[in-house]
């Protein structure tokens, strides 16, 4: 072992690895951080759980979280910092969706890929103008074409789709209840037996 090494002590990589985030332009692989760290993909993916647990730990109230997405990795600001961030940036309150916006958006979330014809045979309308407000807003993004008559592009959520709602991965999503489990419990209407 060479002491002069700073990637012998998994600390260190960590640290590293933090830094490395910091700097990146966006959400990068653990290959690329392994790239650039010189070390074995195995060894940063576990470097990146151990980070992610620091700032998952509650005592440690750390302003910054790690986000997951599409087997990419990124570093964001904990969901209540918002207000505070929002006041510094002077962000305008132009970030709000619609009614319209959060439908799609949401079928997006629990369907992804899907494509805008299936969007708007779910919502019950063209989504035409909606899915356009998304990808401006950066919440959705083309990730392919389905391989259906007219190859319809397909969206997915981006990263900034978690961070506008402080996820951390999809995987935080609530669990999606579909029409049957919401009225399960219900008295029966009139006309049904």
């Amino acid at each position: 072992m060479d002491n002069n090494n700073p990637l012998e002590d998994i600390s260190n990589i960590i640290s590293l690895l933090e830094a490395l985030l910091f700097v990146a332009p966006g959400a990068v692989t653990a290959s690329q951080l392994a790239t650039a760290l010189e070390l074995p993909v195995q060894e940063v993916e576990k470097g990146i759980e151990q980070l992610e647990q620091q700032y998952l730990d509650i005592k440690q109230q750390r302003g910054l979280r790690l986000q997951r997405h599409h087997g990419r990795v990124q570093l964001t600001t904990y969901p209540e910092a918002a207000p505070a961030i929002e006041r510094f940036l002077a962000l305008e309150a132009s970030s709000r969706l619609s009614r319209a916006g959060l439908e799609a958006l949401a079928i997006v979330a629990y369907k992804e890929p899907v494509t805008r014809p299936q969007i708007d045979a779910i919502r019950g309308v063209s989504s035409d103008g909606v899915i356009k407000n998304l990808l401006g807003k950066g919440l959705i993004q083309e990730t392919g074409r389905a391989e259906a008559p007219g190859r319809p592009i397909l969206y997915c959520t981006t990263p900034d789709f978690l961070q506008h709602f402080g996820l951390n991965s999809l995987d935080e999503l609530p669990p999606l209840q579909t029409v049957e489990n919401e009225t399960e419990g219900l008295p029966p209407s009139e006309g049904q037996s």
